[in-house]
């Protein structure tokens, strides 16, 4: 069965329905349970358990795992029932990780199963021969649905009656101007989609007119449901951060075997017990990886994806937020994106005093029956509930209706008081819509359309100032309608364009446009600022796309506004060479767009891009970020997007950007923190090991260090204020290290520091009081500590005093924590023991903290001293 070449009569015998009755009820109940739901078929979700096993694929909890196995191997070869103590240990921490990465990604996809409800559609249909409302997903092939302008079209169907039906189908075709409809049209039967003028297809909007179909395809069956079904065979793309840290956890690691393997060489040559270096190896690996750095780079992310749903935007996948944040061009769509994707009104022109005025609440009397005019011979309407409007029909017309209301004059108002009598509806062929209205006892013609055509049906008005004024606002990326009148004697029975639309009187002229949203030209601004690169793609006219883009400063002195023909001349090479250039692309498709992301990733750049529509879907996976739209954007879209804006706001997209950076800048915080102190780790058991053949540390006390006094304060930074000056930088270059400027080197330098301090103690404690369990009880403690003091430093590259010490209030909070639950540690006999720790005199605790406090002191002279700079680029 082809539907749209198909005779009505035969598809009817085909589907078992009525064309006039519809279905039964129970007839359309058994094909429910044939068809299944009238939904698309998602990606196949991952189980809780799926989701919680990925979680063990990082390399870094895989050592720890080895880590674990080997440490329960020597408990039971040792027969020590407190042994066990520490494989558990880290096995905990290893699952309650996992068990972290679960609960947010669980926590994400929720957040957009709430937006996909929000925006469930319903149909009316027509069954057992009476219409009724149904959710769409309960329409089955064989329904006869109702369609009128401002409904979605809830199923791919055959028009069966049409009138003056317009439906936009760009989400399908790319082609931005709605496509007209006719039941009665003959369609061949390899007809493409945008040539099927007697189907209608779901996904798509009725824009005018009104009209009944009979449901040929439903769900996965329907054009959108083809598409959405090749999409689901498409691997996601890794983010720069995700790469970043499994390159680092690989790293790490070999550092932890090479250490491990250094120290077993050692300790047999010094013939040392194999269980004893096993330990000390296992020591060794725990001390080198950064345990809680998975956990708190989850926490960071999710926290500020918590934020950004706060500010409009819903995160599907965490580590995007990050990508975002190093987002150096973002494409983005003109209508409802950078305007407000409603056409407005706001100037008039009235030829009986050739004067032109801006539209507001009290215009002149001559305009306000130019309105009065315009609104009666049109069908669009605005409804207004709960203070906010809703335009139902033709944007152009429903700006008309919008202007004559502020002016006092209501729609229904006007249809109550001058009633029309008869219509010529409109259609692209004329280019003009007539009405005849009862006006104060006379019969009125009124016509509207575009100016050219209208021009030439004119007898009596001044057609000169009007055709200098239609080309002004046309220059401004003004629509513009002309308004002519003429009296009737009778209103014909079967009016005809020749009857009705001639020897008129040309009344004026009305411009309308889509404004800017009033948040956009600064979010452009900041945009620049940040060294981000803002570009405009739309189906609109090129000289209306190029206005807006100025209006707003996206397209500047020396920028290019190209077509989409021009485009398609373009070689891929050309391209490329010329993207940089270019600001505007007018009358693209939404296939082109795949070409501009390839164009400017060739060029290095991370690029974002929004979309709405099904054939946008392509090109928002092939971008580094893609941006769905949460309104007007199809579910498709959205399911292929990284990001999907519930406002569909350019602002928010800037914003976002500001919180991916400020997150970004966290990250490095905490993962520099937590490095910072692994690397002191290491240098302290490795040298410890060289000079006297000893461990300062053992495996359990790192692993306390590790996870809680560093992973709170760890995570109190994820939590710092984003900068203020973090939209005054540039963004990073997609390969830049997370360790550049500088901060390698510094991250190094001070787990050197943290060695030095902690072996400084261990030795003096093990020396004064010839205990190695006081030795180790004054490296834990200055470690612990060293750690607790210096995550205060890592908050900014200014001096603390600048930025005010306590000014975090959650790394406050954390320091304490820290610091109690090592004293616990510390101080508690039976935990103590446990622990391998022990009591020691007055003035070993006071040199311990005065040890640990050393950093602050030099991270504080080294900022004073410009050698460690903020970075202002």
């Amino acid at each position: 069965m082809i539907p749209h070449s198909t005779g009505l009569e035969q598809l009817a015998r085909e589907l078992s329905t009525d064309l006039k009755t519809g279905l039964g009820s129970e007839q359309a109940r058994m094909l429910l349970e044939k068809y299944g739901e009238n939904k698309l078929r998602e990606k196949k979700k991952k189980t809780v358990l799926q989701r919680f096993s990925d979680q063990f694929k990082d390399v870094m909890i895989i050592i720890l795992i080895i880590a674990a196995a080997i440490s329960f191997g020597v408990a039971v070869y040792e027969g020590e029932s407190g042994g066990f103590f520490e494989p558990l240990l880290i096995l905990l921490i290893v699952v309650l990780n996992a068990i972290m990465g679960v609960i947010q990604e669980s926590k994400a996809e929720r957040a957009l199963e709430e937006l996909k409800k929000l925006s469930a559609p319903q149909a009316r249909v027509i069954r057992d021969g009476r219409e009724t409302v149904v959710m769409a997903s309960e329409l089955v092939p064989g329904d006869i649905i109702v369609l009128e302008a401002g409904d979605f079209v809830p199923a791919d169907a055959r028009l069966i009656e049409s009138a003056s039906l317009k439906s936009e189908e760009s989400a399908l075709t790319g082609e931005s101007v709605p496509a007209e409809k006719d039941a009665a049209a003959v369609v061949e039967e390899n007809a493409p989609i945008g040539d099927r003028h007697n189907m209608v297809y779901t996904g798509c909007t009725i824009t005018y007119g009104h009209g009944k179909a009979v449901v040929v395809a439903t769900g996965m069956n329907t054009e959108m449901g083809k598409i959405a079904d090749l999409l689901e065979s498409e691997a996601d793309i890794r983010t720069p951060l995700q790469e970043k840290l499994a390159h680092m956890g690989k790293y790490l690691g070999a550092v932890a075997l090479a250490a491990c393997a250094i120290i077993f060489v050692i300790g047999i040559i010094d013939g040392m017990k194999v269980m004893e270096i096993f330990m000390t190896s296992v020591s060794l690996a725990v001390s080198a990886i950064p345990e809680g750095l998975p956990a708190i780079v989850t926490i960071v992310l999710s926290l500020g994806v918590q934020r950004m749903v706060k500010r409009n935007a819903i995160i599907r996948r965490l580590p995007a937020v990050e990508t975002l944040g190093s987002a150096s061009v973002i494409c983005s769509d003109k209508t409802g994106t950078l305007t407000q994707n409603r056409m407005t009104l706001i100037k008039a022109f009235d030829a009986g005093t050739s004067t032109l005025e801006d539209i507001n609440e009290n215009n002149s009397p001559q305009i306000r029956k130019l309105l009065q005019y315009a609104a009666l011979c049109s069908d669009g309407f605005v409804e207004f509930r709960d203070g906010n409007e809703h335009h139902v029909g033709d944007p152009t017309e429903t700006s008309i209706v919008l202007a004559a209301h502020k002016n006092g004059m209501s729609r229904d108002e006007l249809n109550r008081m001058y009633p029309r009598l008869a219509e010529i509806p409109f259609d692209s062929a004329r280019k003009l819509m007539t009405t005849v209205n009862r006006i104060d006892g006379k019969n009125i013609v009124i016509v509207k359309g575009a100016f050219d055509v209208l021009a030439e049906r004119c007898i009596e008005g001044d057609l000169e100032a009007a055709k200098r004024y239609a080309d002004e606002l046309g220059k401004q990326a003004l629509r513009i309608l002309a308004v002519a009148c003429k009296e009737i004697e009778t209103v014909p029975e079967n009016p005809t364009p020749g009857e009705l639309e001639n020897g008129l009187t040309f009344m004026g002229l009305v411009g309308m446009i889509d404004p800017p949203r009033p948040e956009a030209k600064q979010a452009v601004e900041i945009c620049r600022q940040a060294g981000i690169k803002p570009v405009m793609i739309t189906g609109d006219h090129v000289n209306t796309a190029s206005a807006i883009a100025r209006q707003l400063g996206i397209l500047q002195e020396g920028d290019e506004a190209v077509t989409g023909s021009e485009l398609a001349r373009m070689s891929d090479e050309e391209l490329s060479e010329r993207v940089r250039n270019i600001s505007v692309y007018a009358r693209v498709s939404p296939e082109d767009k795949i070409r501009i992301v390839k164009a400017w990733q060739k060029q290095g750049e991370i690029v974002a891009m929004t979309g709405d529509g099904v054939n946008d879907a392509p090109a928002l996976k092939a971008a580094d970020i893609g941006c769905a739209m949460g309104i007007t954007g199809t579910d498709v879209a959205k399911s292929a997007a990284d990001m999907t804006l519930t406002d569909d706001n350019f602002a928010t997209i800037v914003e976002a950007v500001k919180e991916g950076r400020g997150i970004y800048d966290n990250i490095r915080k905490a993962v520099a923190f937590l490095l910072g102190t692994n690397i002191g780790e290491v240098l302290t058991v490795f040298f410890a090991m060289i000079l006297w053949r000893k461990t300062p540390l053992l495996s359990m006390q790192l692993l306390w260090i590790n996870l809680v006094t560093d992973s709170l304060p760890a995570i109190a930074l994820g939590m710092e204020a984003v900068s203020k000056d973090v939209m005054k930088r540039k963004p990073k270059p997609k390969e830049e290290s997370i360790f550049a400027h500088g901060l390698g080197v510094q991250v190094v330098l001070q787990g050197v520091m943290f060695a030095i301090l902690t072996l400084i103690g261990f030795i003096t404690g093990w020396k004064v009081t010839g205990d190695l369990v006081a030795g180790r009880t004054m490296a834990f403690i200055i470690l612990a500590l060293t750690q607790v003091f210096h995550s205060f430093n890592m908050r900014s590259n200014h001096s603390l005093f600048k930025i005010g010490p306590f000014s975090n209030k959650y790394l406050d909070g954390a320091a304490l924590v820290s610091i109690a639950l090592m004293a616990l540690v510390v101080f508690v006999p039976p935990v103590a023991f446990v622990f391998g720790l022990t009591d020691l005199a007055a003035e070993l605790y006071i040199l311990a903290v005065a040890l640990a406090f050393v950093p602050v002191i030099v991270l504080e002279i080294s900022k004073a001293l410009g050698l460690v700079r903020h970075r202002h680029n």
